[in-house]
């Protein structure tokens, strides 16, 4: 299946260049662009694409408030944020908002290519360590109730830390000696009952209910 892709940043070059590249894969297409917020919402819309690459400051309307209507919607596409800087407030407000990951603007093709490909795929770009570092840099910053949610059950909690961790379903699976499937149903699980769009909004309640803290900056 051929993965839609909606380019939106208010640099000409910059989009060209993103779209030159992701339409040289053979499993996605750029279905169209945008080079501000409102017009990525008006675009979303009509173009129906699977995958958004917003970027973050922008004219008219900025890539969180474009992120923030767009993610409201039933049935919307995934979203990456594409910024310059790693640790971002904007691109913070965006996970919490239901972003699926961020994406530096001076990643390599491949990492491009990726980045969408595992999005389109329903999972969160989580993998690279400075997603992990921006949330708990903001995190610090946000009140903690610190308690353990009580819609969880013991073991659905210990994979919600592991998900903070970073841990892929494999790695959770080896951790907690469990069989991989019974992992991916804990997870399924623990974002139903929590109401939330994806294992990177995951991360960032993780962080903010207490269930994880922050570890000591280095």
């Amino acid at each position: 299946m051929t993965i839609r892709v909606l380019v939106v940043d208010d640099q000409d070059m910059v989009r060209a260049g993103f779209g030159a590249l992701l339409n040289a894969q053979p499993d996605i297409e750029v279905v169209g662009q945008a080079g501000d917020g409102a017009q990525a919402i008006t675009a979303a819309a009509e173009l129906s694409p699977d995958v958004i690459l917003m970027d973050v400051r922008m004219p008219v309307m900025d890539g969180l408030a474009a992120a923030r209507a767009i993610l409201a919607a039933p049935d919307a596409p995934r979203v990456i944020m594409l910024t310059t800087f790693d640790l971002d407030d904007y691109v913070y407000a965006a996970l919490r908002a239901g972003a699926s990951g961020f994406l530096l603007k001076h990643s390599t093709p491949d990492e491009l290519a990726g980045a969408v490909r595992v999005v389109a795929a329903g999972d969160a770009l989580l993998a690279p360590s400075v997603t992990r570092r921006l949330v708990e840099d903001f995190a610090r910053s946000q009140p903690v109730t610190r308690t353990t949610p009580d819609r969880l059950t013991p073991r659905e909690a210990d994979v919600l830390r592991l998900v903070a961790r970073g841990l892929s379903n494999r790695q959770i699976a080896a951790e907690l000696v469990l069989a991989e499937q019974t992992v991916k149903t804990h997870v399924s699980n623990i974002l139903a009952k929590l109401d939330l769009r994806d294992r990177a909004q995951a991360v960032v309640y993780a962080y903010e209910s207490g269930v994880v803290v922050p570890g000591p900056r280095h």
